[in-house]
């Protein structure tokens, strides 16, 4: 895919709010087969479209990248075949990975999380649903009508009932079932222990529906509920590492990252071709070559 290619797919996959990492090339030292401008799209499952290097370097790059999405911080990643400090230096908005296979020069690379807007479902046309609205989109949320259907097409930090008594139930338990992290009903304490007892006994988890929605903060106006509300969303969010580049050696075939038992590079566990069982353990390569000298003498890696 060329420039031109991955800037068009990048620009699609925004107005699709697909998470992704924009990978440009920045410099590359000779000899290597990328070259400054080059660019590629890592998705959040470690697939990726684009180029930005061979087979070792895009291992580096797929790896770093799964981590940065986790964080929403830019990095510009230099992958160098000689040695430095540690196995990894990093610095404030950048990392130096030692990369043992890399056959070429010192590539650098930007790369850059596009994370989606934390998108907020408000069933209602109150004052406190319309508040919602104006108060989220100056806090970097995408607050947008309820929209049953567009529960399991894509993630969904919260749902706000604000609808005064309409099609409270129903709701509810629609945004249980899709295990939405935040359930906030705008309603007195009885009325919305009444809603929640009212519920099927098919719908469970009915404890994690904040009623009355919103800290308690002394609020009395519609827009000063919605800040309530919204501070509530932002306190039980799931909070990012903050360490995204920070190495976790591991060989279990369901994490994120391993580490390649022959050069010690950190990879993705994602590329099923990368990948070798031994003993009853998974073990995940950067490329063919340490997969190969893996295979032929296991012993001699696991031992040291």
């Amino acid at each position: 895919m060329s420039g031109p290619g991955v800037a068009d797919r990048a620009a699609a996959l925004r107005a699709e709010r697909v998470p992704f990492v924009h990978a440009r090339v920045v410099r590359a030292q000779r000899p290597t087969s990328a070259k400054p401008g080059d660019e590629a799209i890592v998705f959040a499952d470690g697939t990726m479209e684009g180029f930005v290097g061979g087979a070792c370097a895009e291992s580096t790059v797929r790896a770093q990248s799964l981590r940065l999405l986790d964080s929403g911080e830019p990095l510009l990643l230099r992958i160098s075949p000689e040695p430095v400090e540690g196995s990894e230096a990093v610095a404030e908005g950048a990392l130096t990975v030692h990369n043992p296979c890399l056959s070429g020069g010192t590539i650098e690379i930007f790369l850059e999380p596009v994370v989606p807007a934390p998108l907020v479902l408000v069933h209602g046309d109150s004052p406190i649903a319309r508040a919602l609205t104006s108060v989220g989109d100056m806090l970097g949320y995408r607050v947008t009508t309820w929209d049953q259907s567009a529960l399991p097409s894509s993630p969904v930090a919260a749902v706000v009932i604000a609808s005064h008594g309409r099609d409270e139930e129903l709701v509810v338990s629609a945004a249980l079932s899709a295990q939405v992290p935040y359930i906030g009903l705008v309603a007195s304490r009885k009325r919305g222990e009444a809603v929640l007892a009212s519920l099927p006994a098919t719908a469970t988890g009915a404890g994690r529906v904040h009623t009355p929605a919103g800290l308690d903060i002394g609020a009395r106006t519609p827009e000063e509920v919605a800040v309530s509300i919204l501070a509530e969303i932002v306190a039980e969010r799931r909070r990012p590492s903050g360490r995204p580049v920070e190495a976790r050696a591991t060989t279990a075939s369901d994490s994120e990252t391993a580490t390649d038992p022959v050069c010690g590079m950190s990879v993705a566990a994602v590329d099923a071709s990368l990948h070798l069982d031994h003993d009853g353990v998974r073990y995940w390569f950067c490329g063919t070559g340490c997969l190969r000298a893996f295979g032929a003498d296991p012993a001699s890696y696991l031992s040291a």
